[in-house]
Parts: structure tokens; sequence; C-alpha cells
């Protein structure tokens, strides 16, 4: 079996744009590491349903903003239309099929945005709504928005502030406008930057990014209001340098969380409790790179992959599905600047 991984990129110093790569499942290894599209900046990716359709964070001369791409028969992606009203790029896109809208997160301006792509495949923008406040860590002196996605089954776009400490639920009109429903306040300093949900849908774990931690919260969908269950450190209380989260991922059977550490350079492993709102250390694994921003299951959850920021190589990780442990298959695979991993 192969599986075909879409990988963003930082282009400051090796990367051109947006690459592919090959999961070999026969042989155990990443193969065929190819530019399908070059664009300045894509640190964040996602696709129609179809892959037909790719959009990405990008940047040109005249300012940030994104970028989409049709496929080619060849298999590499060709600039169909973008869109430039940002002064510095985002950080994360998401994209409503249904109502063809898309979700932009600016950390440096502090807002989220909504485009709206049109009938001839161009992109406007129907709002934007600019955060206010701040919080106790020195790098919360303003708003820094960093995640805009949807809830499960929902229409409510939940959108994570690393800089006011705030988890924003937002109802989105087919207009693509956004009204503001509900605002839940992590721990001060913790720094919310992504969030995932439990498969039950109910329970969701919160990125705390600056304190090392998940909040496990309890999401109430009549609301769209959370609760605060809990809360876990991601690193051991021997690591007293530098750490930051940044991905998180959870187990299609809903049993195993994970995610991954810049400063420790590792994965954090945790088994969900039976009920879900309580998660119990597995391991540690290094992920023998540095700065790993992303990775990934593979579509049948038998592997893991490792995308590194500052090493600029991936690696690979066979999974156990019945314990969670992580098994390293590969460790020096090239990939510079990856910053996203993409099934």
């Amino acid at each position: 079996m192969e599986y075909t991984l879409y990988l963003g990129s930082y282009t400051k110093r090796e990367s051109k744009g947006v690459h592919k790569i090959t999961l070999d499942t026969t042989n155990d290894k990443l193969v065929d590491y190819q530019l399908i599209a070059e664009v300045d900046s894509p640190t964040y990716l996602t696709f129609s349903s179809d892959k037909k359709t790719m959009y990405t964070i990008s940047k040109e001369e005249n300012g940030a903003g994104l970028t989409s791409f049709n496929l080619l028969d060849n298999g590499e992606y060709k600039k169909r239309a973008s869109t430039t009203t940002e002064d510095a790029a985002p950080c994360y896109i998401s994209f409503d099929e249904v109502r063809k809208l898309l979700f932009t997160a600016s950390y440096h301006g502090g807002y989220v945005s909504v485009y709206k792509e049109n009938e001839d495949g161009t992109l406007e923008q129907t709002d934007r709504v600019i955060h206010k406040g701040s919080s106790v860590h020195e790098n919360q002196k303003s708003p820094h928005v960093h995640y805009t996605d949807y809830a499960p089954n929902s229409q409510i776009l939940l959108v994570c502030d690393l800089g006011t400490d705030e988890v924003f639920s937002y109802e989105v009109s087919d207009e693509g406008k956004l009204t503001e429903i509900s605002r839940y306040t992590a721990k001060a300093g913790s720094g919310p930057r992504h969030l995932a949900f439990h498969p039950n849908g109910k329970t969701v774990y919160l990125v705390c990014e600056l304190s090392s931690e998940i909040e496990i919260l309890e999401y109430h969908q009549e609301d769209a209001t959370f609760t605060y269950v809990d809360r876990i450190s991601t690193i051991p209380e021997t690591h007293t340098s530098f750490n930051s989260g940044a991905a998180i991922r959870v187990s299609n059977d809903g049993n195993f969380v994970y995610y991954s550490n810049r400063g420790h350079n590792s994965i954090a492993v945790f088994e969900a409790s039976e009920t879900t709102e309580a998660l119990t250390l597995v391991d540690y694994v290094p992920t023998e790179g540095e700065t790993p921003r992303d990775f990934n299951f593979s579509p049948d959850e038998n592997y893991l992959i490792v995308g590194h920021q500052d090493s600029d190589h991936l690696t690979l990780f066979k999974r156990n599905q019945a314990v969670g442990k992580l098994t390293l298959l590969e460790k020096d695979v090239y990939a510079p600047e990856c910053v996203c991993v993409k099934f």
C-alpha cells in the first residue's frame, strides 16, 4: 500500500513551496519527495475532498493571504487564484466545502478572516474579526489567533487565541459573516494554540503552547460552550529548559492522544480513560530532530510521520494501535522547513 503525504513549509532556506512524498507501507519507508506547487510560505494546507483543489497560506510581493491551486494530470498543482489582503502570512487555514468558505488565523494581526470562493474561482474576503486583549506571558502582549476550524458536524467555527488565553465560538452565516456566541478562558499564560476532539464529539483536548499542557474540556454542542475538566503536563518534570507545544492528534478509536513538544523535541503519548476525561502518560518519544511543529497519522493509523521545522527532515514511526507505542523506522528523510503534514 502507498499513501501520498503533503507537506507545507516555510521558504526561507531550501524549500520552494508545497511538496509531496509517498509512504511505502510494504517497505516501511518514505520515498519520492517532489515539489508540486511553487509558492512562498505555504505553512498550512487544506484540500477539497477529492484533492483536485488545494488551498494554502501564501505570501506575495504585495501582501499575504491564501492561494488556491488546481490539480494537473502530472500530479502537480497550478495556481488558480490568490488574495493578499493580510499584512503578514496567516498560520492556519480550513475549508467549508459545502458553502465554499475558507477561514484563516492571523497570529501577527490577531484576527480571524473569512473568504468566499466564487464560482469563477476567485477569492473574496467576506469578514474579519479583530480580537482584543492580552495575558500574563511575555509572548501575550496582544492577540495571536492560531486556529480556525469547525466543531464536528456543525457550522460553529472554533478559534484559539494564544495571546489572550481564549477559545472563541463563532456562528458562520452562508454569506461568510461571523457572530460570536461564546468564549472560553483557559489558564492565564497557557497560550491556547490548537485543539482536537475525541470521537465522542464532547471531549476536547486543548494545546496550551506556552505552559506545555493539555487542557481537557467538555464541549456543549447545544450552545457551543466549553467546561474545564482537567489539565496535564506534556513534558517531564526534569525538563526545565525551553519548550512549547505544537500539534495534537487523537486516534480514531479515541484511545490515544499524541502531542508534539518543541524544545523537548518529543511526541508525548497519552492513553485516554474510558470516560475520556482523564489522560495517562504512556511515553515520551524523541522525534530525532529539531522543532517538531507538525505530525500526522497515516490513513490506516499504523504509522506516524513528524515534520521538523529546523532540522529539515521527516521522522517515520510505526504505531502500535493496541498500546499506542511508537517504534522508529526512519529519521533522516529530507524535507526542509516542514511545518504542516497532511494526508
